[in-house]
């Protein structure tokens, strides 16, 4: 139980209204090292409690030393959003101040909160190098560090910016490392940015076992008539369908809507606003249909997703794995479809 940990009351009770009632596997591990100062490594798919298991140590830490400085290194800026809601529900009522530094946001905006000194600061690599170049941050004052779902930055091509960035870090300092594979090129950045670590996996099997998978033989029928019978369903009330290009899924979206469907899609070519815009009114159920390209599978924590359609086939098995990620979260079952031709 969350009461057994030696945090705050003030954070226990943050906890609770979230309600969460007990720690998942990952939580469970690393929250007790974390909070003994320790360096991790956690090996971990999304969705199993991971953002909790490093900001509810790293919120306590603050809270009992408000010199304590935290940078959040993550590699989309819905995720990046995503750990910063968090972490302002989990520190609510206790002085901690946070700011998300991400691209698509106004520059201004973000240089001006980091005016203010904040506890946590959340960024996209990208981001944080242009305000490091910029002077508007200092790295030097953070003694602690995460960077999240590691490989998928590498697979954005962040490596250098990352390498970039732990350069202007203090040498004293607590280092945590996130990722669901560690992957070849990352191992030598592990052994120069953590200290001793200890490693903690809790990769059970690569699928949720709540995810049941089907594929569905389109013998020649046209694409878009076998996903508008599929979402005429009754049961299929909240759906996500990934494709492989941002102009493929605009294109999809508007004639979905044509058809009558509540949709919207999220991509790259997508402004920020738009994209948050988009999500909220997915989680909030006023969308019956998000359509995306890969980068909103990653990291993404939606409620109740009851279907994933795998539209277009996705270019690697993590990419599938990633996906089919999004359904069958928090004990609820969920189905995968993906069409083959």
């Amino acid at each position: 139980m969350f009461s057994n940990f030696p945090i705050a009351e003030a954070l226990k009770r943050n906890i609770a209204q979230k309600g969460y009632l007990r720690p998942t596997p990952i939580q469970d591990q690393v929250i007790p090292l974390i909070l003994e100062g320790k360096d991790v490594i956690g090996i971990a798919n999304t969705g199993t409690g991971k953002t909790g298991a490093f900001l509810i140590p790293l919120i306590n830490k603050v809270h009992n030393n408000s010199t304590q400085k935290v940078l959040i290194i993550a590699p989309t800026r819905e995720l990046a959003l995503q750990i910063e809601e968090e972490c302002n529900a989990l520190s609510k009522s206790m002085n901690i101040f946070t700011v998300a530094t991400i691209g698509g946001a106004s520059i201004y905006a973000q240089t001006s909160a980091l005016r203010r000194s904040p506890h946590f600061v959340v960024g996209t690599p990208g981001r944080l190098k242009d305000l490091l170049e910029n002077r508007k941050l200092n790295l030097y004052v953070f003694n602690n560090i995460v960077l999240d779902e590691v490989d998928r930055m590498m697979d954005m091509g962040f490596i250098n910016d990352i390498k970039f960035l732990l350069a202007k870090l203090p040498t004293n300092r607590q280092s945590l490392f996130f990722s669901a594979t560690i992957p070849a090129q990352v191992a030598p950045l592990m052994q120069t940015f953590l200290k001793n670590p200890l490693t903690i996996s809790v990769k059970t099997q690569e699928t949720a076992e709540a995810v049941e998978q089907n594929v569905i033989k389109l013998n020649g029928r046209n694409k878009i008539d076998v996903l508008h019978d599929l979402l005429a369903q009754d049961d299929l009330k909240k759906v996500l369908v990934f494709g492989r290009t941002k102009w493929g899924m605009e294109k999809l979206a508007k004639i979905l809507l044509q058809r009558g469907f509540r949709v919207a899609a999220i991509h790259g070519n997508k402004s920020q606003g738009q994209r948050q815009r988009a999500l909220e009114q997915f989680k909030n159920s006023q969308l019956q249909v998000l359509v995306a390209t890969d980068v909103a599978s990653r990291g993404l924590d939606i409620d109740n997703v009851t279907h994933v359609i795998n539209y277009d086939q996705p270019a690697s098995y993590e990419d599938y794995i990633h996906r089919i990620g999004r359904t069958g979260r928090a004990d609820k079952r969920g189905i995968a479809l993906t069409f083959i031709d």
